[in-house]
């Protein structure tokens, strides 16, 4: 009885080894990086998911690299796998409307559906619902404003960016984030752009040699007491 008892326990051990892991296994917890001690970058990607999401998050995990993602609703209710992925692989979520329209020309009813609606269909793919809002076009106002404040949501626009929906070249998009990369910068970029997502190993080894480290947006605004509803960085000519 005994031998026979131990072959079922080392079948089952069998099973257990040869059992796959599970899709998208949440990424384990890292020391959180102190941005006020070491040199920080947030790449930011905007209108995703877009197709060549999965390279990208292929590449970001290949290097450890974390990136905030500011999503249109759309994209995630049609590509659920990606916004999925990407918050068990530790990147971060943020609202970037439902069909991207200008906020500053659209009603209060219009804003607030997109911003539900996306919130929504995040939650919906992930489990979360993101926590900052990039209005669409970095367009922003006082009623803007206060719709976000609402939703318990600071706006993220950007330091700098990236110009590669315009540039369209990787050498080009690589020279450009480069110039413009400083600690605790905030890029803007695009994961529908596949110049950027091909450029993206030899960019990130370059910022990493450079001494960065590769950090989302809430890592860089830490320090910031960002209330709901303010913008940063802010807008030129606003005070908060």
């Amino acid at each position: 009885m005994s031998r026979q008892i131990s072959s079922l326990l080392a079948i089952a051990a069998v099973c257990v080894t040869l059992a796959p892991a599970p899709a998208f296994a949440q990424a384990p917890k890292k020391e959180p990086v102190d941005c006020s001690q070491v040199k920080c970058l947030a790449l930011t990607f905007d209108d995703g998911p877009g197709q060549y999401a999965g390279t990208l998050l292929d590449t970001l995990k290949k290097y450890d690299a974390k990136a905030t993602f500011f999503l249109e609703g759309q994209y995630a209710k049609s590509r659920p796998q990606f916004v999925k992925r990407m918050a068990a692989e530790g990147h971060e979520l943020g609202n970037h409307s439902y069909k991207h329209p200008d906020f500053t020309k659209s009603s209060e009813a219009t804003i607030k559906d997109e911003i539900q609606k996306t919130q929504d269909a995040v939650k919906a793919a992930a489990g979360v619902e993101p926590k900052l809002l990039r209005p669409p076009y970095g367009m922003t106002d006082v009623r803007v404003s206060e719709i976000a404040e609402q939703f318990d949501m600071p706006q993220i626009l950007w330091t700098a960016g990236s110009k590669d929906w315009s540039l369209k070249n990787v050498d080009a998009i690589q020279k450009q984030t480069l110039a413009v990369a400083e600690p605790n910068g905030i890029i803007l970029m695009h994961d529908w752009v596949k110049q950027t997502v091909d450029g993206m190993p030899a960019l990130i080894k370059t910022l990493q040699n450079k001494g960065y480290h590769l950090v989302t947006v809430s890592d860089v605004i830490k320090d910031e007491k960002l209330e709901p509803g303010d913008a940063f960085p802010l807008p030129e000519g606003w005070e908060q």
